[in-house]
């Protein structure tokens, strides 16, 4: 029976399709040869042996992004949590990835579970928190080192929700309530306890200020009674000196007599103007005799002091 043209036609074509390959930018191809692996054809046009060669994998290339599922982990302080995350990985070996693992994003995934389960079990609680970053980049290393006979490159991992169970959650609240009734409590202590002491300080340094300033006080008024008897003193001696200067004069000694016969004759007046008992003086001849004996005295002094000249 004879193959009509349109028959044939249709098989040339069906050759030149095995033929010809062309492997797309994002894309590399896995050529086998017979049932075994002959090469991995990169991005661009390819020709091969129709009905030996065959495209038997295809691996995509670009950075892919994984989705992790929640799974449940303990923590170091034995506390339960719902942990969920991303990986984000990539190609880098077409043979490795198609013959040395049957199924590199179920193996990825399920790696990452188990690491991060393995990871979160060396921390506590509050340091799942606090040290995400570090926990991502354990988890990161630990993967590509198992993965690296898979010909993949896991580039990244992120934690994306870490929930406590509800029973944690209720504790940890009241644990932060008290943390917080604890800090205003010692808020408040410390406040009273610098306001008693500032209270203290102000009292002390008001005694201070007050002993202070009556040991001024006391100071001041003793310079001023020693200044005032100095003064005193100075200006006696100095009437002393001009009295004896006067005297040593000519005509001091009758000055001195006369102004001391005034002085006498006035205080015993302003007795006799204050007492209430009548004074008659029966000898006032005796006056003479008073006023004589005072100026015996007043030159017995003329001479001490010319003496002492």
């Amino acid at each position: 029976m004879l193959l009509t043209p349109t028959i044939i036609f249709l098989i040339f074509l069906f050759i030149i399709y095995k033929l010809m390959l062309v492997v797309p930018m994002r894309e590399v191809a896995v050529i086998e040869r017979l049932g075994k692996f002959r090469a991995v054809l990169q991005p661009g046009f390819h020709f091969l042996i129709p009905f030996l060669d065959r495209v038997a994998y295809k691996h995509d290339t670009r950075e892919q992004v994984l989705d992790v599922p929640t799974q449940s982990c303990i923590s170091k302080d034995n506390t339960q949590l719902e942990v969920d995350g991303l990986v984000y990985l990539k190609v880098m070996d077409g043979q490795l990835a198609s013959y040395g693992i049957e199924d590199y994003r179920r193996a990825a995934v399920n790696l990452a579970q188990t690491t991060m389960r393995s990871e979160i079990g060396k921390l506590s609680l509050s340091k799942t928190f606090s040290e995400r970053e570090s926990l991502n980049e354990s988890i990161v290393r630990e993967i590509d080192i198992a993965s690296e006979p898979w010909g993949i490159k896991v580039l990244r991992y992120e934690i994306r929700n870490i929930s406590p169970s509800p029973h944690v959650i209720h504790t940890l609240e009241k644990q932060m309530e008290a943390e917080r009734q604890k800090r205003a409590e010692i808020t408040l202590a410390n406040a009273e306890k610098a306001a008693t002491i500032n209270t203290s300080e102000g009292d002390r340094q008001e005694a201070i200020n007050l002993s202070e300033g009556e040991k001024q006080k006391r100071i001041n008024e003793a310079k001023g009674t020693g200044q005032e008897i100095e003064i005193i003193a100075n200006a006696k001696a100095q009437g002393m000196a001009n009295i004896s200067e006067a005297l040593a004069k000519s005509g001091g000694n009758e000055a001195m007599n006369m102004l001391l016969k005034e002085q006498f004759i006035k205080q015993v007046g302003e007795i006799l103007e204050t007492t209430q008992v009548s004074v008659v003086p029966t000898e006032v001849a005796k006056l003479e005799g008073f006023f004589e004996g005072m100026e015996q005295v007043t030159a017995t002094m003329k001479g001490q002091h010319g003496g002492n000249a």
